[in-house]
């Protein structure tokens, strides 16, 4: 069984639910080197998340930022931590919700995703900065 662990820094990206499927293949390119296995990524923050969906359309990314931002308003007077700015306890809660892993079953060398499914980095802050990732897979060559 081979193991490679990697942690990448992604670009700042705005505000949203953003398609980093490629960034992290570009990234670790000895996935190719794994027959049958698995990667895993995770996300080192409490205040953005990652999950798998659509691939093909942007819209519904878009979607997604609307109605999580439905679902986990700013600005509930019930929040008392605060001090981090109005979109900060938010972000926690939705991180939380959406979590900070995903797995995919690596095969043949390439990741054995559906046709329309897509590694989505969700950042829920403003101004989230620069987010960092664990990326590791392993399996047999």
């Amino acid at each position: 069984m081979q193991f490679y662990q990697k942690e990448i820094q992604l670009e700042r990206y705005e505000r949203g639910f953003h398609l980093i499927t490629q960034d992290v293949l570009s990234r670790v390119p000895e996935i190719q080197q794994i027959a049958v296995g698995q990667l895993q990524v995770f996300i080192k923050h409490t205040s953005a998340s990652l999950t798998i969906n659509e691939n093909a359309d942007p819209t519904v990314r878009i979607d997604f930022e609307s109605q999580i931002n439905a679902m986990i308003p700013e600005n509930e007077s019930y929040y008392t931590h605060t001090y981090e700015g109005p979109d900060d306890m938010p972000a926690h809660i939705k991180a939380s919700l959406l979590g900070a892993s995903v797995q995919i079953p690596i095969t043949d060398g390439q990741l054995n995703l559906g046709i329309w499914q897509g590694i989505y980095l969700c950042e829920h802050r403003n101004n989230g900065g620069q987010r960092r990732l664990v990326v590791t897979a392993f399996g047999n060559s």
